[in-house]
């Protein structure tokens, strides 16, 4: 039996949580999600939602886990939300955000505009002597990720100088260049 799968996830005050036709709906103070879900039932009791399986087939085992983590991450960006912060670590390196667009200069021959989703708030942060911070704040974590994602994609981290788009606290690892 999974782990994960077998705890339940606790319901706080002044969330709904409605399954209906394979589809669980999580409403709270910062928005509402939902998310489609197979192979296993999810039931609400109280104040603590179950996630059971019928079978120990491999499809069931593996979802098991996965959908129990999925609610339970719906239910704390509900209520507290989820922030990563990215780091420009590079000469010249800028970023401003006018709303919801924001602007990088990455060190290409254009800036780069991104037109960031409604659901996720940008801020950026650029003090004299440090590296600018890129900050994305929402309560859709999988959303969140794939912004945080497609940002650090437009130039990754190398591995000789540590230049590029990297996640704040993520370790590189780091070579030794050439020798003579």
């Amino acid at each position: 039996m999974s782990r994960i799968g077998k705890s339940p996830v606790v319901i706080p005050a002044g969330v709904t949580v409605e399954v209906k036709d394979g589809i669980i709906t999580v409403k709270g103070k910062n928005g509402q999600l939902t998310q489609e879900f197979s192979d296993v039932t999810v039931t609400v009791e109280g104040d603590q939602v179950q996630v059971e399986r019928s079978s120990d087939h491999k499809d069931q085992r593996a979802k098991h886990g996965l959908y129990r983590s999925l609610i339970s991450n719906m239910i704390v960006g509900v209520t507290e939300g989820f922030t990563k912060s990215l780091e420009l670590v590079g000469v010249g390196y800028r970023a401003s955000n006018q709303g919801q667009k924001l602007d990088l200069a990455l060190g290409f021959s254009h800036n780069i505009v991104l037109e960031v989703a409604p659901e996720v708030t940008v801020e950026t942060i650029s003090e004299k002597g440090k590296n600018p911070i890129v900050k994305l704040t929402s309560f859709d974590k999988q959303l969140l990720g794939a912004v945080a994602a497609k940002i650090r994609g437009f130039r990754k981290p190398e591995p000789y100088k540590g230049k590029g788009v990297k996640f704040v606290g993520e370790v590189l690892r780091r070579k030794a260049g050439k020798s003579a």
